[in-house]
């Protein structure tokens, strides 16, 4: 089975990376970021694709791992070039964060073209990817779904499928909000603890012990302390991943002050360029004296 990528960041080519592992072939890549697909490709052995349509031609499953709905819309629907062209037979697994309503829109586009489309939504990061022990969400029809599952069961330790298009998406993306809430909550209690002069070693394994522990408090606690804000998870990702929720939530005129506060939080980071820090990196905000805010 001949399979393509279309987004090689941090986790499209470690799943590339992995499928090839277990033996299968990788037979094109492709990204806008043209240095990161021409040296997956020169890892890989396989083409890096110039065009979209290529990366097609030359697959029978297309993955895709892009950075937000803009991005979806455009490698599926750009004029000219784009992923549907020439697609009958196709199956694209759709990996990126995006909110339900593209996937579902972008399932439409498939069938037209004689394609099908799985949202396989990933709770998990780049560590996971590389290994086969992704947390995969899915949703689309049941039939692409079994036609993905062995691929997607060597990339992942749980394979889910959840229901329709979109319904996959919408679990993701509160499963996001929720470690957002979480991961700007830890920065908080670890933040006032120091300026408590409380011995954060001894704090954080109170937390764990206690109603305070969480998953987050296990991945992030000591990078919080240490101020090692290596990216696994962007903030800038954390930040669009809560607006998504929050644009749900608007939907059904739910008020969630929480979500908010956290999407003000990673929003903040953004603009303050720390976008590209680890989600972690939200305790450079509370912290005293970590972060000087810049001036507007």
């Amino acid at each position: 089975m001949n399979i393509g990528f279309v987004g090689v960041g941090r986790m499209g080519a470690n799943m590339a990376r992995r499928l090839k592992d277990r033996g299968f072939h990788v037979t094109a890549v492709y990204d806008t970021n043209r240095a990161a697909a021409t040296s997956l490709a020169a890892e890989l052995d396989c083409p890096a694709s110039q065009d979209l349509s290529e990366v097609t031609a030359e697959s029978d499953v297309i993955f895709t791992v892009v950075s937000d709905d803009g991005a979806m819309r455009e490698i599926f629907s750009r004029s000219g070039d784009n992923l549907l062209v020439n697609a009958r037979g196709k199956l694209f697994i759709n990996c990126a964060t995006v909110s339900p309503q593209v996937h579902i829109n972008v399932e439409k586009m498939a069938q037209k073209a004689g394609a099908q489309t799985l949202e396989a939504c990933m709770a998990s990061s780049i560590t996971q990817a590389r290994e086969g022990s992704l947390y995969l969400m899915c949703g689309g029809s049941e039939d692409a779904f079994h036609k993905a599952e062995p691929i997607l069961k060597e990339l992942g330790s749980t394979v889910r499928f959840i229901g329709r298009a979109g319904e996959a998406a919408k679990v993701k993306a509160l499963v996001n909000m929720v470690m957002n809430i979480n991961t700007a909550g830890l920065a908080e209690g670890l933040a006032l603890g120091t300026a408590l002069g409380l011995d954060l070693e001894m704090l954080r394994k109170v937390f764990s012990q206690t109603g305070a522990a969480s998953r987050v408090l296990e991945t992030d606690g000591e990078d919080m302390q240490n101020r090692e804000h290596t990216c696994f998870f962007s903030a800038a990702h954390a930040a669009k991943d809560s607006g998504i929720a929050l644009g749900l939530a608007k939907e059904k005129g739910l008020n969630l002050p929480l979500a908010f506060a956290t999407f003000k939080q990673y929003t903040r980071m953004r603009k303050e360029g720390l976008g590209e820090l680890d989600k972690s990196g939200v305790a450079e905000l509370t912290f005293k004296g970590r972060h000087k805010r810049r001036k507007k």
